[in-house]
């Protein structure tokens, strides 16, 4: 299989950023099946016509993408304006399947679409959600558990509309893409944190509140971990440092991420943004650009690791808390990609939430890589 095609711009509008970008691809090989399309939300109530748009100009029938606040492309991430980044691939016909949204479960997929999945047993999905959906946990672990599929993604980021593209317009829960296991790929995580101390059992809580940790009150736990220059001002932790629930069995010491969302100093508790239970472990984590690219990189060059040859291209999916917000400035996560990766076609979107393993993370950049 050939290499993978790139184009991204920005524009004023729709039609000139969509007109740049055909153009910067060139001739079309005849065998290319599949394009991937990820805009600004600047763009977002003119999907459909970009991709009328795309169809029409390149002769590739079938797309997969979303929206998002924040997209990148090579070295490129664009915020806050309007843009449009486009990657083509030339996987086998057979090896992929489009899936337009599903919002109450997996049963809402197309005989056409269940016949695939029995036929291929999908090794992995590029999934799309939408952030409003109200059981999206478990929307998540139904299709996985339906197609045996290693999912990958994120969660569509927009001010305005949320539209995903699977071979159509779609939105409204999950979409996306599932490849047979013919088409070889390697994934990564980036938490883009450093933990802070050992893991704590939550001997007392209440919802979402922390009242005790290891049989102390929470906040006396919190503050012997950051230490006491951050201790003596409370307050400097909003945004730093954020709790972290490990996950069970992880040889990689993966945990989610969940912000700190209010502090007691009174009763010495602690607010996250998630439910925990008695019994469940966590720990804090530091958040800051030097912590995060310092894990970029590490997942990076672990991944680089694993590999027999060069990548042919890629899907970074990064947190909309990331890219220019956390990194310093537009390109600089995209420039440790490429510092570690080299010149490889890359493409994605800054999400609402990101999807590694058929888990919902936050903070963290999801790395696939097609082989």
């Amino acid at each position: 299989m050939s290499s993978f095609r790139l184009a991204h711009a920005a524009a004023e509008d729709w039609a000139h950023a969509a007109k740049d970008c055909t153009d910067r691809l060139g001739a079309i090989p005849a065998d290319t099946s599949l394009g991937f399309v990820y805009v600004t939300d600047a763009l977002a109530d003119d999907v459909s016509s970009i991709l009328t748009y795309l169809r029409q100009k390149t002769g590739v029938q079938q797309w997969v993408g979303t929206v998002g606040i924040g997209i990148c492309a090579g070295a490129e991430e664009y915020f806050d304006r309007p843009a449009v980044a486009v990657m083509l691939a030339d996987f086998p016909q057979r090896s992929f399947c489009l899936f337009p949204s599903v919002s109450k479960g997996p049963e809402q997929l197309s005989a056409e679409h269940q016949a695939w999945i029995a036929s291929n047993t999908p090794a992995l999905g590029l999934i799309h959600c939408d952030p409003t959906h109200e059981s999206l946990v478990g929307l998540i672990d139904g299709l996985a558990d339906a197609t045996s599929a290693y999912l990958v993604g994120g969660l569509t980021s927009s001010r305005s509309t949320c539209h995903q593209v699977a071979g159509r317009m779609t939105g409204g829960g999950i979409s996306g893409l599932l490849l047979a296991p013919e088409v070889p790929v390697a994934t990564g995580l980036s938490q883009g944190c450093a933990p802070i101390g050992e893991s704590h059992v939550i001997s007392d809580c209440l919802d979402n509140v922390l009242i005790g940790l290891d049989g102390r009150r929470a906040l006396e736990v919190l503050s012997e971990d950051i230490g006491e220059e951050l201790s003596r001002d409370i307050r400097r932790v909003g945004g730093l440092v954020h709790a972290a629930i490990p996950i069970h069995g992880s040889d990689m010491g993966d945990y989610l991420v969940r912000t700190l969302v209010g502090i007691d100093p009174d009763r010495g508790w602690l607010a996250i943004a998630g439910q925990v239970e008695p019994g469940d472990r966590i720990m804090f984590v530091r958040r800051d650009p030097q912590s995060a690219a310092r894990d970029l990189r590490l997942m990076l060059n672990r991944l680089k690791g694993r590999l027999e040859g060069p990548p042919r291209g890629a899907v970074y999916v990064s947190c909309v808390a990331r890219g220019p917000n956390l990194f310093g400035a537009e390109g600089n996560e995209m420039a440790i990609l490429r510092e570690v990766l080299g010149d490889l076609p890359v493409i994605g979107f800054y999400a609402n939430g990101e999807v590694s393993f058929n888990r919902l993370y936050a903070y963290t950049g999801v790395l696939t890589l097609f082989l």
